[in-house]
């Protein structure tokens, strides 16, 4: 036996009803004993094929569908490169799942998670891809590549790697200038329930968005939504999970004393306090010391409440949106275990 002999290639015709694998790599390719240079010949001015981008290929003729585009921006942002436009080191490619690492984000990531407010897949000229910060190779055809120091753990929207919402919209602002969809893009982010205002806040503040007014104007009208969501969601709680109902939005001081600070609901009777914590870091205050001071006020204020034997409940947006039924219950123990607790402080109550 000639151990010489070629192998003969399999036919590739029965990859063709998957659209991840209507869309291959050459190292795809290589895999079922397709060349290089075979692959070249497909592509000819009458082959079955197109080459998409560099090193990915379509294995039919004609416009390629939104979800091809897709596969295709992350098989090439998958592989490595070199910054001088050389010969490209093929490996073998990444399943459909991982593509080594790399994920959609921006607004073709938006168009992915359901926004409205987003342009739609098929009118988009480029899809944006993240990819690590030592990825070695450079946006090309319709992928368009944005680096990052440390990739987040993505989504998966049917089949397709997806960053998560708030680094999505972060990069979709970078390169949005109308500042109707910069808002809505925003606003759509908290009222769909795709993300907390804190977290899009901080993923702006890495990006260094809040730089520039419209994203500022923005995020200071996302912020006031984001409370009153919050606090909506706060009323249903109670409301839902048969509550007693507590004085809302109130100031405490001591009788003839200092203000001991604002709270969200009061139960005088049982000395029960709940605060949200909507805060968000601001440019300038992520992981400084401005930030530091926020927390460290929020922090004095509960002690000083609680030294005065007033209970503090602390909820989250994100606990009141994803555990209503669990903070209901949190709630609910606190008031029943008033009747256990020595009594508080005489503390005067005021409209907030």
């Amino acid at each position: 036996m000639n151990n010489n002999t070629p192998v003969t290639p399999r036919p590739l015709s029965h990859l063709s009803n998957n659209a991840q694998r209507r869309v291959l790599s050459l190292a795809q390719l290589r895999e079922h004993g397709v060349s290089a240079s075979r692959a070249a010949a497909q592509c000819g001015a009458d082959g079955p094929w197109q080459q998409l981008l560099p090193g990915v290929y379509l294995l039919h003729q004609g416009s390629p569908t939104s979800e091809e585009r897709l596969h295709a921006a992350l098989l090439y942002a998958a592989r490595p490169g070199t910054e001088g436009g050389g010969e490209v080191p093929e490996q073998p490619g990444p399943g459909p799942s991982s593509y080594g690492g790399v994920m959609i984000t921006g607004l073709a990531a938006l168009a992915l998670y359901g926004f409205t407010s987003a342009p739609t897949l098929r009118s988009l000229d480029q899809i944006d891809v993240l990819v690590p910060r030592t990825r070695r190779l450079r946006s090309a055809g319709c992928a368009r590549l944005i680096r990052a120091h440390a990739l987040p753990r993505p989504e998966q929207i049917t089949g397709v790697p997806v960053a998560p919402a708030p680094r999505a919209v972060a990069d979709a602002l970078a390169e949005v200038s109308d500042p109707d969809l910069v808002r809505a893009l925003l606003a759509e982010a908290v009222s769909g329930g795709h993300c907390e205002p804190a977290d899009l806040v901080r993923e702006l503040t890495q990006a260094r968005l809040l730089a520039r007014p419209n994203v500022v104007d923005a995020v200071n009208s996302l912020l006031t939504e984001g409370r009153a969501l919050s606090e909506g969601r706060l009323y249903e709680m109670v409301r839902t999970y048969e509550l007693a109902e507590p004085l809302w939005n109130v100031d405490l001081r001591l009788a003839e004393g200092p203000h001991l600070g604002g709270v969200d609901a009061y139960w005088p009777e049982q000395a029960v306090a709940v605060e949200l914590d909507t805060r968000a870091p601001r440019e300038g205050a992520a992981g400084t010391a401005g930030e530091d001071a926020v927390w460290s006020e929020c922090v004095r204020k509960r002690e000083r409440l609680e030294r005065l034997g007033i209970t503090v409940v602390h909820l989250t947006p994100r606990k009141l949106r994803e555990a209503l039924e669990q903070q209901a219950t949190v709630v609910r123990t606190a008031l029943l275990a008033a009747g256990d607790r020595d009594p508080a402080a005489y503390v005067v109550i005021l409209p907030r």
